[in-house]
């Protein structure tokens, strides 16, 4: 008998995800270029060495924020599906950025950034939403590149619009007159500009992203019927189906997945949670399924986090936590003016500069390395994991990250014919690793989900981690590197990074691939395949017996 088809691609659902993500990185890294003079306008100090340690304050505000929240939306979207918790963290975004926007002291920054942390917890649930959405192997490194692809391109776009957009009355004097709503409030066009964004993603999300929680899609989606009914007029075509919603037409037909039964998450003990072509005539099919690939689903569903798993956690929480402190540190490195007064310079350590560049160079800087992400990530990361596979290639960026961290801060010694093109250099270094090393870690802890059923938590959980080490890496880079300028060691954060690195060089060294869900989805079709026809039940749990 003819095993079942794989589903196909479905690329049509991750481009409307890519469409509602994208809203978020533009809104993230707006404030990535002129938070350094949005800060210092708040007149808090005058050591500008002490500028950049409020500056990590505002950065980390959103993510110690979105650790505190990410496992109750991780669970929230469980009871109530992935879309509507979404949306409603779109919704969180948006207005955040507005409040933020009219910030007139440090305070007002904070509390908007922490809303804005508090309200969406939307990382662990796209992780879950794609992980749903992709149900074969070899679609992985394809699918998974396209939410870091999503980043990148916003990367491009956030800091281009911060960089231009901030401080428009000195920017751009012809059309922002002195005196207006716009001098008044410097940083808030940008902000606009990404309220404008996520209020556009809400809307695409509603009308056309598909619920992919295994109970909840089969519930009527008035915004999905809304949003078919708007494109059959497009299209000139306005039949629909007989519950009333459109009848969706075959291009869109795949992405139900209507294989389902061969996933082993969605069989669960009661019928309630097993997706209704999963039932055939005479089920026989579907007790075939569980008892060929030794399902045992209470026994897994009871232990998620196996060593494996926490430790693939570990991971991702650690290499949050240095790429984010080199975002954060990144644009404060590069608008540092040199110390007025310098110590003596004491090589190989001992040096402190900057290198004084204005919130527009450095938009333009961020949005090269945006660009440069969104084409590794296109195109290096499947390549790269066709060859190597998931855990070989994050174990290499495992071991190669420290260097980056360790030769940073010099670029600064170099002459001046030589500091920009350094810095390009040490971006595209950057984002070469980080375009490879967060992929191959989503797909290691999206394959060592036991069921469909536990990805949510997992992910939840991984989500809760990073982000609080993404709100740790600001703070502490910030206050290390406010001490390194105060005593002439201007490297003091990025070195003590790169010794956070060379941890997670040990952690991820003792990462193992464990067998999950996807694994058993090919036992399914292996014992399907391989049986004959009329073979029971009986002897699928003999050869199960023989793989065990």
């Amino acid at each position: 008998m003819a095993g079942p088809e794989r589903p196909p691609y479905p690329g049509k659902q991750l481009f409307i995800l890519a469409l509602c993500r994208i809203c978020e990185p533009i809104a993230f890294m707006s404030i990535f270029p002129y938070i350094y003079h949005m800060v210092k306008d708040f007149n808090l100090t005058d050591d500008e060495s002490q500028i950049s340690f409020y500056a990590g304050m505002v950065t980390s505000a959103f993510t110690f924020a979105e650790f505190s929240t990410s496992v109750f939306w991780g669970r929230l979207s469980d009871k109530i599906g992935r879309k509507p918790v979404l949306l409603m963290g779109m919704g969180g975004t948006g207005l955040s950025v507005l409040i933020f926007g009219f910030a007139p002291n440090l305070p007002v920054a904070l509390l908007a950034r922490a809303l804005g942390g508090f309200l969406n917890g939307n990382i662990g649930v796209l992780q879950t939403t794609v992980g749903e959405l992709v149900t074969a192997k070899e679609h992985q490194p394809r699918a998974y590149a396209v939410m870091p692809l999503v980043w990148c391109i916003g990367s491009i776009v956030g800091p281009m619009i911060g960089g231009a957009l901030a401080k428009p009355v000195e920017n751009l004097p012809s059309v922002f007159a002195p005196g207006s709503l716009w001098d008044r409030y410097p940083y808030l066009l940008p902000n606009l500009f990404s309220a404008i964004c996520v209020s556009v993603g809400v809307v695409i999300g509603l009308l056309f992203l598909e619920e992919t929680h295994a109970e909840k899609r089969q519930h009527r989606d008035r915004g999905r019927e809304l949003g078919d009914y708007l494109l059959s007029h497009l299209r000139g075509n306005g039949e629909t189906a007989r519950d009333g919603s459109l009848a969706k037409d075959a291009e869109s037909q795949p992405l139900l997945f209507e294989n389902e039964e061969s996933l082993p998450g969605y069989l669960t003990n009661g019928d309630s949670a097993r997706p209704s072509s999963a039932v055939g005539s005479s089920g026989q099919e579907a007790t075939d399924l569980e008892e060929g690939c030794g399902r045992q689903g209470p026994k897994k569903t009871g232990r998620i986090f196996t060593k494996p798993v926490i430790t693939i956690i570990a991971s991702y929480g650690i290499l949050a936590f240095h790429t984010m402190v080199f975002d954060s540190l990144l644009p404060v490195f590069l608008s540092t003016n040199a110390p007025e007064h310098q110590l003596p310079v004491s090589l190989p350590f001992k040096f402190a500069g900057g290198f004084g560049l204005d919130t527009r160079t450095i938009g333009i800087i961020l949005s090269v390395q945006g660009l440069y992400s969104m084409a590794s990530t296109h195109f290096l990361f499947p390549l790269i994991t066709e060859k190597l596979g998931p855990l070989r290639l994050f174990k290499l960026m495992s071991v190669l990250y420290p260097l980056l961290y360790f030769i940073t801060p010099y670029i600064v010694l170099l002459p001046d014919s030589l500091r920009m093109a350094s810095v390009y250099i040490i971006v595209i270094w950057k984002c070469t690793f980080s375009t490879l090393a967060y992929p191959s870690n989503a797909i290691l802890i999206t394959n060592s989900a036991p069921t469909t059923l536990t990805l949510g938590t997992i992910n939840g959980a991984a989500a809760s981690t990073a982000s609080l080490c993404r709100a740790l890496g600001p703070i502490v880079s910030g206050l290390l590197y406010a001490m390194g300028m105060e005593s002439g060691y201007s490297g003091l954060a990025w070195w003590v990074t790169g010794l956070v690195t060379m941890g997670g060089v040990l952690v991820g060294m003792k990462i193992t691939e464990p067998r999950g869900r996807m694994d058993e989805k090919d036992d399914i079709e292996a014992v399907t395949e391989s049986r004959p026809a009329g073979d029971g039940a009986g002897a699928s749990s003999e050869r199960h017996a023989e793989q065990e």
